[in-house]
């Protein structure tokens, strides 16, 4: 069955304009895209957009979605049939922010991306790499100095130990086994890991070139947590494709990355969500103050990304209840990035990172019918996505109304 989506303002990433005309989608594909004058097919129900933006359906490119709590250790304790709900009920709320894609950088798993393929829940299409592999005492390793053991390998815990070079490739190998898209590594401290500091390099450049050719000859690539120029530039020499964070980098690693085209992937909103109410959602007091080793350098970070050329998609890294700030990362971007740029960042680049710029990321014939209509045009005012109660219209993803008002039970649709 055809379905037209007219009287829109669409999003053209390459131009950065936004351009009259619709759409007509056939399945969960665009077969056509129409021009202001044209007339849909007269067999296609028809949807009046009655002059909203019409964008790709965004994408989030570091999300967790296990992460119910800012607690780890209170994850890794919880029933994995909990978690997944918590999880559900989270992809929920993201799709209902008009985020049709989202890449899991730690934690999601199959089960999850398979319940969301096959309709048992909503939410983005989920693209995950399983557990992070960390070292001993890593961002993922989430023992305190007195805890010895971790859980199983199926408590709902962010990422898995692995040490040395054969360790670390048969880690990699299980991930791939299990249909990751990406491999996760920690290589940097982290903020809400107990037994690091931001300033520690994690795993040595052997373990991780090792890591890299796993993932390469599974035809994947490997997504790095860091925030130092030391342990970006140790990173990227070794093939890190996607660089998380990178708060602390420095010209020496943009350069690098820009002459790689690697990733930057800055998730400065879950920075300053954890300051403010952090440890309100159960980050644990004693690791607050490691969010100030990281915060201050984000927005010069992208600033002299931007400066090089080095590509960057939107990222929020949210976790507990600061998960409803996820459209918050363009408010902060504002300051130093263009609205244009904004949403190429969360569109077309993102599906760019993350492969799938045949099918993602564009408003084109071929790709899968994403869609988002916002009233008001985000080129002028981009804080406008933040307020989907107000501006989100319609969120269409694979073909499907999903979220929006026009989405509600009942509501009419038609020309």
């Amino acid at each position: 069955m055809l379905h037209a989506y007219i009287n829109a303002h669409l999003f053209d990433v390459d131009q950065g304009t936004l351009v009259p005309g619709g759409v007509v989608v056939e399945g969960e594909r665009i077969v056509e895209v129409l021009a202001e004058s044209a007339t849909p097919p007269a067999s296609a129900e028809v949807t009046d957009l009655e002059g909203a933006t019409l964008l790709p359906g965004l994408i989030d490119a570091h999300v967790h979605v296990y992460a119910y709590t800012a607690d780890w250790t209170l994850l890794a304790r919880q029933a994995p049939s909990y978690a997944a709900m918590q999880a559900s009920r989270l992809m929920g709320q993201m799709l209902d922010r008009g985020f049709t894609t989202v890449r899991d950088v730690g934690g999601a798993d199959f089960g999850l991306a398979k319940a969301q393929a096959e309709g048992l829940i909503r939410g983005p299409r989920l693209l995950f790499g399983g557990k992070s592999l960390t070292p001993t005492g890593g961002h993922a390793d989430i023992r305190g100095p007195g805890v010895h053991a971790l859980d199983a390998y199926w408590s709902p815990t962010l990422g898995r130990i692995a040490d040395g070079v054969p360790a670390v490739r048969q880690a990699a190998r299980d991930e791939i086994r299990k249909g990751a898209h990406h491999i996760k590594i920690m290589a940097n401290g982290g903020v809400s890991s107990p037994t690091d500091r931001i300033s520690s390099d994690q795993y040595s450049e052997e373990e991780i070139a090792a890591i890299v050719d796993e993932a390469a000859m599974a035809r994947l690539y490997v997504v790095a947590h860091t925030y130092t120029a030391s342990s970006i530039k140790r990173a990227v020499k070794n093939g890190v494709r996607s660089i998380e964070h990178g708060n602390l980098i420095d010209q020496e690693a943009i350069d690098l990355m820009a002459g790689r085209d690697c990733f930057l992937v800055p998730t400065l909103v879950t920075f300053q969500a954890l300051k403010e109410e952090g440890v309100a959602y159960g980050l644990p007091a004693d690791l607050a103050p490691k969010i100030d080793e990281v915060l201050a350098g984000g927005l010069g970070a992208i600033e002299m990304a931007r400066r090089a050329g080095v590509p960057m998609a939107y990222g929020t890294d949210l976790i507990g209840g600061m998960q409803p700030r996820q459209l918050e990362e363009f408010t902060i971007r504002k300051e130093v990035v263009p609205a244009v740029e904004l949403l190429r960042s969360a569109t077309v680049e993102g599906a760019r990172l993350l492969r799938r710029e045949h099918e993602l990321g564009r408003i084109a014939q071929g790709y899968l019918a994403d869609l988002v209509a916002v009233d008001g045009d985000p080129l002028r005012d981009i804080d406008l996505l933040t307020r989907p109660e107000r501006h989100l219209r319609l969120v269409v993803q694979g073909g499907k109304p999903v979220a929006g008002r026009l989405a509600a039970p009942g509501v009419r649709r038609g020309a």
